[in-house]
């Protein structure tokens, strides 16, 4: 559905994003995550055919960005950060402009009159945009995305400014949305991309550094299989107990958490999965096991043990990876990089300042 092949783009002499590659097939939700500044809003931006590319190439569908326009942007829905409102306008005005904007052929009405339930604001559609919470305004910009059906969604930040009920409901409406739609979604709540998207793309210094589920991620960070137990016993008894399955290697106690309950470590051997028999081992002494948890790291543990790695050696270093190093632009080569290493912080600065305000 979306391929982007060594993508590149530059402000000026500073290359903003650099030989950028990924594939998303139909409907998967994408998290796609990076420290401001990264090149994150650039690469969106040009999935949508706003910003121009310097290199590489992306199709939508297998329309190419630049020489089909036209066909590629009919299949994508874009909400950025701020949805390109109109405040003087109504709700269900402003819906009706931007269907005949994408000529929709979808009878207006009943196709509009269902985005409106999908995202909870008929109730709100003869209101002026100007009058309308912040929340509901994000809301009117996530229905203008939906309009005519697009294969494709592309959402920055779609919970900006709701309440918490709001945001349930919206991340409920991205994993509907998500078993017809392909989805790229990008967001700093992290914990929201956790819980929708099956797999998260980072990116950082204009880099992909990681492509892969937030499983098989924090697997490879954390490089380990061991869980934590939390059970209702003594601490001594318990540990000896543990200690004897088969495939542990170490058993540690964490002390008490609970009145009469402890907590332990259990680390196994290397590819030795000892989570049933853990349970097993609690059970047959006549004990309560109250919780047995992995000992993995959240995505936002990840994530800033990721971006703050010195540079993107380590990051494969420390995921464990062997890779030929990236190919440099076939404009300037070696040159490419010393001119990175060279510039002035006033550079940078300058093509993160354009990328926010595209």
């Amino acid at each position: 559905m979306i391929e982007v092949t060594g993508l590149s783009k530059r402000y000026g002499t500073y290359l903003a994003v650099r030989d950028v590659s990924f594939h998303i097939e139909k409907g998967e939700v994408i998290g796609f995550l990076g420290p401001n500044g990264a090149g994150k809003s650039t690469i969106m931006n040009i999935l949508t055919g706003y910003l121009s590319l310097t290199q590489g190439k992306v199709t939508i569908d297998g329309f190419d960005i630049m020489e089909y326009p036209e066909d590629a942007k009919r299949r994508i829905g874009y909400l950025p950060e701020i949805p390109p409102l109109y405040p003087d306008m109504k709700v269900r005005e402003y819906l009706n402009f931007i269907y005949d904007l994408k000529k929709v052929k979808f009878p207006k009405k009943p196709h509009i009159d269902e985005i409106l339930k999908l995202v909870k604001i008929d109730h709100v559609q003869n209101r002026l945009i100007k009058n309308l919470s912040k929340g509901y305004r994000q809301r009117v910009g996530f229905a203008q995305a939906l309009i005519g059906n697009p294969d494709v969604l592309i959402l920055d930040e779609p919970t900006v400014g709701l309440d918490p009920k709001q945001i349930i409901e919206i991340r409920n409406l991205i994993a509907r949305l998500g078993k017809n739609h392909t989805i790229i979604l990008s967001s700093h709540i992290l914990s929201e991309i956790q819980a929708v998207c099956k797999r998260v793309i980072i990116i950082n210094k204009g880099q992909i550094i990681a492509d892969d589920t937030a499983e098989n991620l924090s697997e490879k960070l954390s490089g380990d299989q061991s869980v934590i137990v939390r059970a209702v016993c003594t601490e001594k008894e318990m540990a000896e107990a543990l200690s004897s399955i088969r495939g542990v290697k170490a058993v540690t106690s964490l002390g008490r958490k609970e009145e009469g309950s402890f907590d332990f470590l259990v680390e196994p051997e290397d590819g030795v999965d000892i989570r049933a028999e853990v349970a097993e081992r609690v059970a047959s002494r006549g004990k309560k096991l109250l919780s047995l948890t992995g000992n993995r790291l959240s995505l936002e543990q990840i994530f800033l043990r990721l971006t703050e790695a010195a540079d993107n050696e380590e990051v494969k270093r420390l995921l464990g990876t062997v890779q030929e190093a990236d190919p440099a632009p076939e404009s300037d080569g070696q040159d490419t990089v010393r001119q990175e290493e060279e510039h002035s912080a006033e550079e940078p600065a300058k093509a993160e300042q354009e990328e926010e305000q595209a």
